[in-house]
Formats: C-alpha cells, structure tokens, sequence
C-alpha cells in the first residue's frame, strides 16, 4: 500500500501518484460493496472543522466507519474548542495529534493545513483551507470521477463556469488536469470572478492551454466536462440586478443541455443554490451526485494511504 505523509495540496500528487490513488479507491469501491472492513478497528480520526461543511466532513467520516476506525468530531471548532479563548492553531494540532491517528482539517485561513503539518505527530488532511485556498481531496475525487465517467483524462477539454476567484475546488482541479496531456482549459466567467494569476501563471509554466472567456455559449459545444461552481450572492453586495444577471449567464438547464456534447458530464462540487436547473438531474450527463459516492471511495483510500 502507497504510503502519504499528509495531504495538503493538489501540487504534491504527481501523475504516478494519483493513479495509485485511483487504483485504491477502485479498491475502496469493493470493500464497500461488502459493507466496509474493520481493517482500522484500532485508528482514530479527528474531524476538525473551523468551517461548516457536511458533506466534506460526513464523507470523511463515513469513510473512516467504514473502513472500521473510530471518529472524533467538531464541526465548529471556533466555538466549540479552546480556540474561542485564543489558544493557536498549533497548540490545538499539538493536543489533537494525542489522541488521534490522523487529522481532518478544514480552516478558515489559506495555508492552515500546511502549518498544522509542521507540528502534528500524525498525517493531516486538508478539508479545505479559506476562500481561494485548497481542496485536495475534492480535487481527487473529481479528477477520479472524471476518468470513471469517461475513461481518460489526456485530452479533455473542461469548462469551468462560475465563481473561480475565490474557488479553491477549481484551483485545486486545475493544478491536478494540468498534470496531465494535451488538456484543454476553459475559464468561464465575468471579469470580476476570474481565475487568479497564480494559477495562470502555474498552468503557463506547465504549457496547459488554458483561455478566459465571458460567454458559455461559445464553448459549450466543444468542451467534454463542463464543471460548475457557486455564485454566492455576498460577492455583489447591493448589486441585485447584477447578481441575478450573471447567474442567469451561466445558467446550466435543459435548452444548455441541447448544446451539450452527448459524452460529455456537467459536474458541481455542491451544494448548489442557482446554477443547474433541477429538470438537468435526470440526465446521464448529471453526475454530481455521482461524486458524492466517488468522494466516499476516495477518502477511505487517502485514509488507507496515510495510515
């Protein structure tokens, strides 16, 4: 079994390296199957989550039932931890890494998991670090259902539609498919909600193709995953119109789908508010529910790798 330290970020996955991620979670997937394993009967996990998140946290703990371990769990660390007292990110990774094998994370702030690593005694996984952050594990499980649902990964041509300044699953996937051939980037949204330069820079360094556009009528029809995210109504402050404007742009229903390749997939990281229709469920193309269960085989193999 491939054994990881922590997980902090997409960067650190080399194309080696998430192929044995997917060939543990295709293993997950059986052991699942069956009902789980008590393989981990004698492992703790920590759920420590500065953030709210459920199906982050009740995938990764799922995964650690099922793989027969044990779970310790706060979803409002702020609140309910010494933290609300001032104590440090570190001392608190330093009392937890005690009384667990392994940390789950989610923090408010960007590089959070990266510093919990530095002084933790047990492997760390980042569940999300800030707003514009990482998410790896999103990332993973992602890029694994992208190569389940259509059997390749070189090549592809994926739109990434809505808010992707401040989206760390995006960031975090872009890092991942531009380790692989000849892929095709699409960055669909207003100026305002645009990629940042630093992932333009890493995909530029890397020679991904990558472009920015407005309008996702332009490439609907030739891209192979069309991947979307949040518009969060706090971004436009008083500016309704505006709000409801853009969200009416990037629209995924069912006069889309006919433009839509018929092998291609529309994913969301979810939850989602006004961006997919509900009539688009129904569509075999619609397989964000699909990730859901992919996160689960997925984490249970991260688990697996960094015990």
């Amino acid at each position: 079994m491939p054994r990881l330290n922590h997980v902090i970020e997409s960067q650190q996955f080399t194309l080696p390296l998430i192929h044995e991620v997917f060939q543990v979670a295709d293993q997950m997937e059986k052991i699942l199957d069956r009902g789980g394993t008590l393989d981990y009967q004698n492992k703790i996990m920590a759920s420590l989550f500065y953030a709210p998140s459920t199906r982050t946290r009740f995938s990764f703990e799922s995964a650690m039932y099922r793989l027969g371990g044990k779970v310790i769990t706060t979803e409002q660390a702020h609140m309910f931890s010494s933290v609300i007292g001032g104590e440090t990110l570190e001392d608190t990774i330093r009392v937890v890494s005690n009384f667990a094998d392994v940390i789950v994370l989610r923090h408010t702030e960007i590089g959070a998991a990266k510093r919990a690593s530095l002084v933790s005694k047990v492997p760390i996984i980042n569940a999300g670090d800030g707003k514009g952050g990482q998410h790896p594990t999103q990332a993973l499980l992602d890029l694994y259902t992208i190569y389940k649902e259509l059997g390749y990964i070189d090549g592809l041509k994926v739109a990434f539609v809505g808010d992707l300044e401040q989206g760390r699953t995006v960031r975090s996937l872009a890092y991942l498919l531009g380790k692989f051939e000849r892929v095709m980037l699409y960055f669909i949204a207003p100026d305002f909600l645009q990629i940042k330069e630093d992932i333009q820079d890493y995909l530029t360094r890397h020679n991904v193709w990558f472009t920015l556009e407005n309008d996702l009528n332009k490439v609907i029809s030739e891209v192979d995953v069309v991947y979307v995210t949040r518009i969060e109504k706090e971004r436009f402050g008083d500016k309704i119109e505006l709000y409801e404007k853009t969200v009416k742009n990037y629209f995924i229903d069912k006069d889309m789908l006919q433009k839509l390749k018929q092998r291609a997939i529309i994913m969301h990281p979810l939850p989602r508010l006004n961006e997919i229709s509900i009539e688009v469920d129904d569509d075999p193309r619609a397989v964000y529910f699909k990730q859901t269960r992919n996160g689960l085989l997925v984490r249970m193999a991260l688990l697996t790798m960094v015990l």
